[in-house]
């Protein structure tokens, strides 16, 4: 079984305006509510493609009943505690240019956090874990380490997509996959990446640490995937961008999808881009529809020397 644990999770408020104007009334010409947070993203895409899962994090208040609500109504299995104040809202607002603006995630006990932890224990080998999206402000780096530890206990395989120090302290669990983007790998390592040389060079130390799989994405210039084996290199499908929100968690739930039914090496990256774009040219998440309509035009090459 695949888990999806989003710690932070969010209702994502998104307001479109043909132009908005501080200091002046604007008015929205289309607004929606979707629940939110990487790995609940994750989630969603998982079930659009037949895979089940279940839906792990903390929710509160009014919002986060609303996330309940709207997974249930996708029939997706949720195992949620419920913890004091309200989940947060993250409001997209979407005029000539896009603005996001995040709220704050509620208090997270002690006591919470230990209930956390013993759901991970229930977990099994075999079990997937998908670790994904930011921390509570109240929930310190090395928490996503004590679940990692817990996890590999028990043989679980672990996702890890979050950024700064979590990320990093991740590494040395030597997780199934990591899909940092081009920035954050940079941020890994300490630097900054300009070029695909840098990387291949980056991609690689990950490799050479301990990591099985790496996929980092590069928004419209495609993806590049490291395994011990081989480097694969896609080039994405060609569309119009309609939402940015979401696609990373799409290529996530992509890869995991193909995997999980055995797939090739290279189906399952090709799976994982298609997922990408097709999320990135929808208004919401992507649908298994629009996934197998941009598998073809996912084009592959392989780096096979990797010296």
């Amino acid at each position: 079984m695949i888990y999806t644990c989003t710690l932070n999770p969010s209702v994502d408020y998104v307001v479109e305006a043909q132009q908005i104007e501080l200091r002046k009334l604007n008015r929205a010409t289309k607004t929606a509510y979707f629940p939110g947070g990487k790995g609940i993203n994750v989630s969603r895409v998982l079930k659009r493609l037949h895979v089940h899962n279940v839906a792990l994090g903390f929710i509160g208040g009014f919002t986060g009943q609303f996330i309940a609500d709207e997974l249930k109504r996708e029939h997706i299995l949720t195992d949620f505690i419920a913890v004091p104040g309200q989940t947060r809202l993250n409001i997209k607002l979407k005029g000539e240019k896009e603005t996001e603006i995040n709220g704050e995630g509620p208090v997270i006990s002690n006591e919470h956090k230990e209930a956390m932890i013993d759901k991970i224990k229930q977990l099994k080998k075999g079990d997937i874990l998908v670790l994904a999206g930011s921390l509570p402000p109240s929930v310190d780096d090395t928490f996503y380490v004590t679940m990692i530890e817990e996890a590999k206990k028990r043989r679980v395989s672990v996702v890890v997509d979050t950024s700064g120090n979590a990320l990093k302290q991740a590494i040395a669990y030597e997780p199934f996959l990591l899909k940092p983007n081009q920035t954050e790998l940079g941020e890994l390592f300490g630097t900054h990446i300009h070029s695909r040389h840098q990387i291949i060079e980056y991609g690689k130390k990950l490799i050479d640490n301990g990591v099985q799989h790496v996929i980092v994405s590069l928004a419209g210039d495609g993806a590049i995937l490291f395994h011990k084996d081989v480097i694969l290199i896609a080039q994405a499908p060609k569309g119009i961008v309609k939402n940015s929100v979401g696609a990373g968690d799409s290529m996530v739930a992509g890869f995991l999808a193909a995997y999980v039914n055995e797939a090739s090496l290279e189906e399952a990256f090709r799976y994982s881009v298609a997922a990408g774009s097709a999320t990135a040219f929808s208004e919401d998440l992507c649908t298994e529809e629009e996934v197998h309509r941009l598998l073809g035009e996912v084009n592959i090459t392989r780096m096979e020397d990797r010296v």
